[in-house]
C-alpha cells in the first residue's frame, strides 16, 4: 500500500462526502421552498393590497389635501401682501 493509493481513496472518499452533502443540502432547500412558497404568495398579496391602499389614499386624501393646503397659502400670502401695502401707506402718511 503506498501513498498515492491512500491519497485517491481519501479523494475517493471526501468526493463522495461532498456528493452526499450537497444532495442533503439541495433536498432541503426544495423543501424549505415548498414550505416557504404559501407564505411568499401571502406576502406577495398582502404587498399589493398595501399599495392600492397606499394609492387610493393618495388619490383621495393627499391631493385633495395638498390642493387645499396650496390655496390656504395662497390666501395667506396675498392678505401678507395687501397687509404690506397698507401699513407703508399708513406710515407715509403719519410721517
Amino acid at each position: 500500500m503506498s501513498i498515492e493509493w491512500f491519497r485517491d481513496l481519501v479523494v475517493c472518499i471526501f468526493g463522495l462526502g461532498a456528493t452526499v452533502v450537497v444532495l442533503f443540502l439541495a433536498v432541503l432547500a426544495f423543501l424549505l421552498y415548498r414550505r416557504l412558497r404559501p407564505i411568499l404568495d401571502s406576502v406577495k398579496a398582502t404587498t399589493k393590497t398595501v399599495e392600492n391602499l397606499s394609492s387610493t389614499v393618495e388619490t383621495e386624501v393627499a391631493r385633495p389635501l395638498a390642493q387645499v393646503a396650496a390655496f390656504v397659502q395662497g390666501i395667506r400670502q396675498a392678505i401678507n401682501m395687501v397687509s404690506r401695502f397698507t401699513k407703508k401707506k399708513g406710515e407715509d402718511t403719519d410721517e
